[in-house]
Order: structure tokens, then C-alpha cells, then sequence
């Protein structure tokens, strides 16, 4: 079923964070929001997991109000996996990744747990303390507590922010794996040329508002991302296909 936004509008404190966002994002696809700082990128994310009020409009999820919804069924349908997330008391990491089925009723479903740790390349260090990792090993800890929880949608902010190159490769073909397997993925990244690499869809905004939405390929313009980013932009297509993103100049330069 589709996760949509509605009329979404989000205010934090006296600032307007998201204004009139409407999009509609499909199961077993891969979405990446991009945006600059400040662009509402997290706060949609958090909207989506209801952990931010809409001040007006509404997230829905197969026409369900995701708000109003109880909060084991939203937490069964929709794993959410935060920018800045960490780990307050010391557990061993496979405790850590079984809290993922505290939805289900909290019972360890072990099947579920060792494919989260075997999908996250996590398993050989499932007898450790967390406390005792690295940051990128924590940070894959914590996305495989979210897929333990085998949601049908997965919401992730800058899962790639503290892992190494080859970690993030892998979490990329993580991301498209689980779209495969038919769940919804919409993951905030800063990198473009990743974002080109692992998206279906793109949502592009600018302070707020929906710049562009769409499949990946005719939101990634060189005129959107240099509206949405403030710089020029060149878009390289290699003999496979895929796509190389090289910002070139500084918006203020170019007038």
C-alpha cells in the first residue's frame, strides 16, 4: 500500500518546515528526498513515522491516517531509522538488534534477527557490546534493529553517514535488496551520485515545498539540482548507464 503526503504542512517552534507537501511514494521502490540544509528532508521523514504533528494535511498509509493509527500497528508498518540515532545502555549487539520485534509483541523471533544481522554484515560481531563498536559498526546495528522488525516501509535519514565506502556500497544494495523484496524505502541522502545510483524515484525539495518528483531521471536535471542546491551542476552518464553528479560552480559565480 502507498505511504502519501497529503497537504503536509510542518511547523517546528515559529518556523514553517514543510509547506503543502503532496507526494505519493510506492511499495518496493526506492526514493530518495534530496534537498540542501534545511531543505525539510529529516522533518518529512519524522512526519512519516508520526513523530512530528502535521499542522496541517496528513501522512496516510493505504488511506489510514499513519497519526492516528495505534502505535504498535504503525511501528509494525513503518521502521524508522533516525539521523542521529544511538544506543543508551550497554547490550550486546544481538539484544540490541531483537529490540527491532518489540512491535510484534516482544517476543525474539530469531529467525528474523539473524537475517537482519546477516543482511547488515553484522552477525560476526552479534556477542559484543555495542559500547565496543566503531561508529560505522554501530550505525548498521542500528538499521538492522529496523529491518528485525521486517516493516513494510522503511524510512532512513542519512543511513550512510558514518560508514566507510565499502559499507555504504553494501547498504546501498541493502536498500535496493529490500525494495526487491516489495518493501517501500525512502532514504535521505546527501550524496547525488549515490542518490542516482540507488533511487527509483526521487522527491527534490527546496525550503519546504516539492521542487520535483519523479522517476530518478527527470528529476535529476542539471536546472532542479541547480535550483534546489544553489550551484551548477553536470550529469554524466557512463558507458553502463549510471550516472556521475559533479557540482561545478557556485550558483554566485555563474551571474
Amino acid at each position: 500500500m502507498e505511504l502519501i503526503a497529503e497537504g503536509l504542512t510542518v511547523a517546528l517552534g515559529r518556523r514553517t518546515v514543510l509547506r503543502d507537501v503532496s507526494a505519493a511514494f510506492a511499495p518496493g521502490r526506492v526514493t530518495v528526498v534530496l534537498g540542501a540544509n534545511g531543505a525539510g528532508k529529516s522533518t518529512l521523514l519524522r512526519a512519516g513515522a508520526a513523530l512530528v504533528p502535521a499542522a496541517a494535511g496528513r501522512v496516510a498509509l493505504g488511506g489510514a491516517d499513519v497519526a492516528a493509527m495505534p502505535v504498535r500497528e504503525r511501528a509494525q508498518a513503518i521502521g524508522y531509522l533516525p539521523q542521529d540515532a544511538a544506543v543508551h545502555w550497554n547490550m550486546r549487539v544481538r539484544d540490541v538488534v531483537a529490540l527491532g520485534r518489540l512491535p510484534h509483541g516482544g517476543g525474539v523471533a530469531d529467525a528474523a534477527v539473524d537475517r537482519a544481522l546477516a543482511a547488515t554484515r553484522t552477525a560476526d560481531f552479534a556477542e559484543r557490546s555495542v559500547r565496543d563498536l566503531s561508529g560505522g559498526e554501530r550505525a548498521r546495528v542500528l538499521l538492522a534493529r529496523v529491518l528485525a522488525g521486517e516493516p513494510r516501509w522503511l524510512l532512513a535519514d542519512e543511513p550512510l553517514a558514518s560508514l566507510d565506502p565499502l559499507h555504504q556500497l553494501e547498504a546501498l544494495a541493502l536498500l535496493r535488496d529490500a525494495a526487491a523484496a516489495g518493501m517501500g524505502v525512502v532514504v535521505v541522502l546527501h550524496d547525488l551520485t549515490q542518490a542516482a545510483a540507488v533511487s527509483d524515484e526521487v522527491l527534490l525539495l527546496k525550503d519546504g515545498q516539492v521542487l520535483a518528483h519523479g522517476p530518478t531521471e527527470t528529476v535529476m536535471t542539471p536546472d532542479n539540482l541547480a535550483a534546489a542546491y544553489g550551484v551548477a551542476v553536470e550529469v554524466l552518464v557512463r558507458a553502463d548507464g549510471r550516472r556521475v553528479i559533479v557540482a561545478t560552480e557556485a550558483a554566485r559565480q555563474l551571474s
